[in-house]
């Protein structure tokens, strides 16, 4: 068995609603980009996390700081290079009247911002592993709209601390 293999299986067999933010940033901490696009290459497993992250999105969504803030955030996550049917998974993150709503797929609305990034980026960013600015300065997200929302996004959402 591979180690990419054991650590697949170790992340598969995680109940993802028993795992922390806390424990869940640490997980990914030790995981390298590659070991989770090898993760990511499992769609089932993939669909999983993705579906995770982003219900605790709501959960872990800090009203006070948004105050009046009306946005509709775009999330666009691709696997990673050389999966054999390379996905593009959309979310989307309606924040309005001290509500934050993170419904799957593209709706019509009109995203203020709109972020892409691969598997394993996504993942270090919303695991608070990796720095928004210094992901956009290396190029490893990709911002379409308001980049000052963009850039402030941390403050609406209590993201763990690795």
């Amino acid at each position: 068995m591979s180690e990419d293999t054991s650590t697949r299986e170790r992340i598969a067999g995680l109940d993802f609603s028993a795992v922390t933010p806390e424990q869940f940033a640490k997980i990914v901490k030790g995981l390298t980009p590659k070991e989770i696009d090898e993760i990511a290459r499992d769609a089932e497993l993939r669909a999983r996390i993705l579906r995770e992250v982003f219900a605790r999105m709501e959960r872990q969504f800090k009203p006070e700081p948004a105050g009046s803030l009306q946005a509709l955030i775009r999330w666009k996550v691709t696997s990673a290079k050389g999966t054999k049917d390379r996905e593009e998974t959309v979310y989307e993150a309606a924040i309005a009247d001290g509500i934050c709503t993170v419904t799957e797929g593209r709706s019509d609305g009109t995203p203020r911002v709109t972020l892409a990034m691969g598997d394993a980026d996504f993942l270090k960013l919303v695991s608070g592993n990796q720095s928004p600015v210094t992901m956009f300065m290396l190029r490893k997200v990709r911002i379409t709209g308001d980049v000052a929302l963009a850039a402030g996004l941390n403050r609406y959402f209590d993201i763990p601390k690795p």
